[in-house]
């Protein structure tokens, strides 16, 4: 598996801007980095899909992990192809997946076609919306003391961040609470994804570590963890109720204000160990 890659970021993540402020009561005139944002188009065996506002880095693990956590494919295995293409409109991932699978999303969007309102992805009632992710058969306990070891490193590892001051991040930690393997991004479900899709390239074993995020836990970030077969979630920021009753009906362990050595347990306390 990758190491956290500490050189400057990707090219093409950011732009430098000539700038002008007032900073402790005086005006000034600098350089600024922005991250970027733009739109990524996912296509799966010819047919659009969706498209998504993201950082322009690690795509293929963008294509990958959305594929996996969206349900669209039920293993890595099943995408057969994939290929980004770029214009300056933005990007496309060109995915192709198994026949089978294929069958699968055209039956899910037809169901989706002529439906009224704005609710999620035009789904009509909560059954529909929320995917209840099977439960984690391999609980692995995590310490205290890693998770804070975790959320502590976070920080100097997000190197889009550091330059921009606009991205979250998602890693993967070892049971030591050692990262391992991080993903940025300007949205937090998509630096997930690629999270998700980099373990998956990796061909790890996902389920022996744990996932630590720097923004809220929803129930979305709940889903594709559980999705991904990881069994704990540390969440910098505060969780949602939903988040709640889809990690305890998941059997995932979700942690939430994981600063320093503070943290609170939402779900699942036996699985968590406190003095290690």
């Amino acid at each position: 598996m990758d190491m956290c890659n500490l050189a400057l970021p990707a090219p093409g993540t950011y732009r430098t801007l000539e700038v002008t402020g007032r900073r402790d009561g005086y005006l000034f005139h600098d350089q600024d980095c922005v991250a970027e944002e733009v739109p990524v188009a996912f296509e799966y065996n010819g047919i659009s899909h969706a498209v998504m506002m993201a950082t322009p880095d690690d795509l293929e693990d963008f294509a990958l992990g959305f594929s996996l956590s969206e349900g669209i494919v039920e293993s890595a295995q099943q995408v057969h192809d994939l290929e980004v293409s770029s214009t300056t409109q933005g990007c496309t991932l060109h995915i192709r997946i198994a026949a089978s699978q294929f069958a699968r999303l055209k039956d899910m969007r037809r169901n989706l076609t002529g439906r009224t309102g704005c609710g999620l992805c035009g789904t009509e009632s909560l059954a529909q919306a929320v995917r209840i992710p099977r439960s984690q058969a391999q609980h692995v306990r995590f310490g205290a003391s890693a998770v804070a070891s975790a959320v502590q490193n976070l920080r100097a590892r997000q190197m889009l961040l550091s330059v921009t001051g606009a991205t979250h991040a998602a890693a993967w930690c070892d049971p030591s609470g050692n990262i391992v393997t991080l993903r940025e991004d300007v949205g937090r479900h998509n630096a997930l994804d690629k999270l998700i899709g980099a373990l998956a390239h990796a061909r790890a074993d996902a389920a022996s570590g744990f996932v630590a995020v720097t923004s809220r836990a929803s129930y979305e970030m709940v889903q594709k963890t559980a999705c991904a077969g990881i069994g704990t979630l540390a969440a910098v920021s505060g969780v949602t109720g939903l988040a709640v009753e889809v990690a305890q009906q998941a059997g995932l362990t979700l942690l939430g204000f994981a600063r320093g050595d503070n943290l609170t347990v939402y779900t699942h306390p036996e699985q968590f160990e406190w003095k290690t």
